[in-house]
């Protein structure tokens, strides 16, 4: 007892001489706002640029959703309007897709940016799948590919059926000249029995409907009319002029690709921007989430701090006094 007490009164006159940082115990942590030495400290660093990285990343989500939610008004109404030119050759001439062919040729239109949700997946499962249900002995499928996603896609398992890739065919704002000249190229550089184009109709900024539009080549338009059905009413038709009813055919197949080409790019860029716009705003959602759960981690593990401190003061002034 008395050399425990003679261990008090000598810290009781040597503690004015002591520094006040000295006889802070290592294992306590300084504030927050100080030099960050210590585990405590260090983990409300970590929290805290956590923190900021997913400020910064909603920022940047909420951005996109802004900018893809100006490009679907701009480009909506131009999709819907392109719908009207490709009705009639439906009316005319159908949509055969179940019609059974040599040479097939699948056109994939997707993206060229990402951050777009499922859309160009959906595409390329589409693709896949009708090259899988037109092939055989006597059959061969080709791809033509519209966008970078695709391409990537594609590319990996189905490289040597790859005919055309066309890519950064959004940089400018896209016309029925700039696809016609792209649908000229690729009848001119195809062979096919029928074209089968995959595509995303637009219904509403949370839905898209993977479509498949067929275009039959004039040869193939002729032998079905010829086999009744619903191309044998082209016989009902009256031609008019020194035109041929194989050059009448060879026309309309040409300008009957062009207007499907030019709505399926429309469609599927309206579906993009839609998709993308769904995507951010999911994306802006969870960023909030998860900010609200690193702010809740941050104050405990602050408070925490806080209250460790307080105790190691008071059992030094404590220890001190006696």
């Amino acid at each position: 007892m008395s050399s425990m007490a003679a261990l008090r009164r000598e810290g009781k006159r040597l503690a004015p001489l002591i520094p006040s940082q000295s006889i802070r115990s290592p294992l306590s942590s300084p504030s927050l706002d100080q030099a960050p030495i210590g585990a405590r400290s260090i983990s409300t660093q970590i929290v805290r640029n956590r923190m900021k990285s997913v400020k910064n990343i909603q920022k940047i989500t909420k951005a996109m959703k802004m900018v893809a939610a100006s490009k679907l008004r701009a480009i909506q109404t131009r999709a819907e309007n392109s719908r009207g030119l490709w009705q009639p050759f439906t009316a005319l001439l159908g949509d055969s897709p179940s019609v059974e062919v040599k040479k097939n040729v699948v056109v994939t239109i997707s993206s060229d940016k990402g951050l777009c949700g499922g859309i160009n997946s959906t595409s390329v499962k589409i693709s896949r799948v009708l090259s899988k249900l037109n092939s055989g002995p006597d059959k061969e499928t080709k791809y033509v590919i519209l966008g970078e996603k695709a391409k990537a896609q594609l590319t990996r398992d189905s490289k040597k059926d790859i005919e055309i890739i066309i890519t950064e065919l959004q940089k400018n704002p896209l016309n029925y000249t700039q696809v016609s000249v792209l649908a000229d190229d690729i009848l001119k550089n195809v062979e096919y029995d029928a074209l089968r184009i995959v595509f995303n109709k637009f219904q509403s900024v949370v839905s898209f409907l993977p479509t498949v539009s067929t275009v039959l080549s004039p040869e193939i338009v002729e032998r079905e009319s010829e086999a009744g059905g619903k191309l044998g009413e082209l016989d009902s038709y009256e031609i008019e002029g020194g035109d041929t009813k194989s050059e009448i055919l060879q026309n309309l197949a040409e300008f009957q690709f062009s207007c499907v080409m030019f709505n399926a790019v429309m469609e599927n860029a309206c579906s993009e921007q839609g998709a993308r716009m769904s995507a951010m705003d999911s994306s802006s959602r969870n960023a909030g989430d998860m900010l609200d759960r690193l702010t809740l981690t941050y104050n405990r593990t602050r408070q925490a701090s806080i209250t460790t401190e307080l105790i190691e003061i008071i059992s030094g002034a404590s220890a001190l006094t006696g």
